[in-house]
């Protein structure tokens, strides 16, 4: 198998590089030197990539725009009101979101972003969480994006730069 794969890449490419060293064509040749040539080129174009997430995505994006308060400044969190907003979803005996919620103190200093703390054992931001899709502790939501679950803070800075250009 692996001699009939070599045989047909040598002749493929042999067969591109005799089309474009053949030279003109004739006028009754009817375009199939450009047809042909576009059918190689064709080939070696790469498809545009396949978004297998497009579906959740759109979701995410618009239960995030069904919740009004979550990037309200005046709900209990941290940083200047006028900044950026991010939305994090924390609970009790919960390591992970202590550690979220370390750095993003620290993230919001550096970069000057407002957090809003959303207590799951508060009932309705339990049922937003929850409306949301989310079932994972800390979660952090954007305007642009959910994450669910601890994530380092590089990547987070990563992400609330990219929303802010």
């Amino acid at each position: 198998m692996a001699r009939w794969l070599v045989a047909a890449v040598a002749l493929f490419s042999g067969a591109a590089r005799l089309a474009a060293d053949a030279g003109p064509l004739p006028a009754s040749d009817g375009g199939l030197k450009a047809d042909f040539l576009g059918r190689i080129h064709a080939l070696q174009t790469p498809a545009a990539p396949l978004d297998l997430y497009s579906d959740e995505k759109q979701a995410d994006l618009a239960g995030i725009a069904r919740q009004d308060t979550l990037f309200d400044p005046a709900s209990p969190g941290f940083g200047p009101a006028g900044g950026p907003v991010l939305a994090l979803f924390i609970g009790p005996d919960c390591p992970d979101c202590d550690a979220a919620l370390a750095e993003l103190k620290q993230i919001s200093q550096d970069l000057g972003i407002r957090v809003t703390l959303l207590e799951t054992t508060d009932p309705e931001n339990a049922a937003t969480m929850a409306a949301l899709g989310l079932d994972v502790l800390p979660s952090y939501v954007m305007r642009d994006r959910m994450i669910r679950g601890h994530m380092p803070a590089f990547v987070l800075e990563r992400y609330i730069i990219e929303a802010a250009d």
